[in-house]
């Protein structure tokens, strides 16, 4: 039994995936981006669904990530996207065939230990100041990994700090450094396979970043990377591949002045009826949408939340002429009728991204797949 499920739609992934395709043209790879359980989806439904596909890699954060793929069977190149942190680590790059990313003298070293044959990729910090190499350290770095034993230079990457702001000059000045990188190590003998740049943003408002690969995340599940790139044609063909749902499980007619929820933060304006949806902040509702004029459709109708999102229960305003009855069925993210919530819109509200929404959602929440 569970008290909240989202539904998982295989055809929006495939849909989506064409749709990223055609945007980068047949010349670029499409490395699928499925940490944090594929943004909350379930990364390995997710991968063995872009894979067949056409997707030709894959991308994790973590090392178990990679291993719980390769553990089920999964045989695409996958892509560590940080230096390992811990012998654990090391070890599940080593025995799970992970291409791991580098970019310190200590982080190649480590790998070069354990005495595998291992594919890396140099990354560098072309202005994101998280991880990666200082540019002007990329070559001595590159020759310290054709230096060491069993180290092969696969890819050279970085990342794009404000790709999501498409009038944002900053973006085209970390493609110029990053070519400016790999033409110094072309010219120093270094042929590097696979150039990478681009992430969903990237992808689809600079084209100049898309080069051997790109890595779409946050676009390959449906959401725009910002609301600001909303209206892009390529981003306006994607579709949701998550709706996120629930059964109404009390329905009572409340008085006009009463308060509902913690501290009573909303009171009700008339009379109307007040349908329970039992979904919290435990399961990754942000508990002030209900203060940032959140709704929940129930009916096909917007209903607005009263109030904050409990742990583990909301309340609903469905109108005083509302026939709602215990069990019907509840929308939190998606559509219902003529209605729809999106992620994004939730972010907006709760001051986040829609990032943060689909990969909070809990393990609570019930993950059904269809068209898969």
């Amino acid at each position: 039994m569970t008290r909240s499920w989202v539904v998982i739609d295989h055809e929006a992934l495939r849909h989506n995936l064409a749709v990223l395709r055609r945007a980068v043209g047949a010349g670029t790879e499409l490395c699928a981006v499925v940490k944090a359980d594929g943004y909350g989806h379930g990364a390995l439904e997710v991968a063995r669904t872009v894979l067949d596909a056409g997707a030709g890699a894959l991308a994790v954060a973590h090392a178990h990530e990679g291993a719980a793929l390769r553990a089920a069977g999964v045989q695409a190149p996958i892509l560590l996207l940080s230096e390992p942190v811990d012998a654990a680590e090391l070890r599940a790059v080593v025995e799970h065939r992970l291409q791991s990313a580098v970019y310190s003298e200590a982080g190649i070293d480590a790998l070069a230990a354990t005495g595998a044959e291992l594919d890396v990729h140099l990354k560098v910090d072309t202005g994101m100041r998280r991880v990666g190499a200082e540019p002007a350290d990329a070559l001595t770095l590159a020759v310290r990994i054709a230096r060491s034993p069993g180290l092969r230079l696969r890819g050279l990457w970085t990342h794009c700090a404000v790709a999501d702001e498409p009038d944002n000059a900053f973006t085209a000045v970390q493609v110029e450094r990053f070519a400016e990188v790999a033409d110094r190590l072309r010219r120093a003998g270094f042929e590097v396979p696979v150039r990478h740049v681009g992430n969903s943003a990237a992808l689809f408002a600079h084209p100049g970043s898309h080069h051997d690969m790109v890595r779409p995340g946050i676009a390959l599940y449906g959401v725009a990377p910002a609301p600001a790139l909303a209206a892009h044609a390529g981003v306006a063909e994607l579709h949701p591949v998550l709706s996120w749902h629930a059964p109404v499980t009390m329905v009572k007619r409340v008085p006009a002045g009463e308060g509902v929820s913690y501290g009573h933060h909303r009171r009700t304006g008339r009379e109307t009826v007040v349908a329970t949806v039992p979904v919290g902040y435990a399961d990754g509702l942000p508990r002030r949408w209900g203060l940032r004029d959140g709704v929940v459709l129930i009916g096909g109708r917007r209903c607005p939340i009263l109030g904050v999102v409990t742990m583990d229960q909301v309340m609903v305003d469905c109108g005083p002429d509302a026939e709602v009855t215990r069990g019907d069925e509840a929308v939190l993210i998606g559509r219902q009728g003529s209605a729809e919530v999106t992620a994004t819109e939730m972010a907006t509200a709760t001051d986040t991204i829609a990032y943060e929404i689909l990969t909070r959602i809990g393990p609570r929440v019930e993950r059904r797949h269809v068209n898969g």
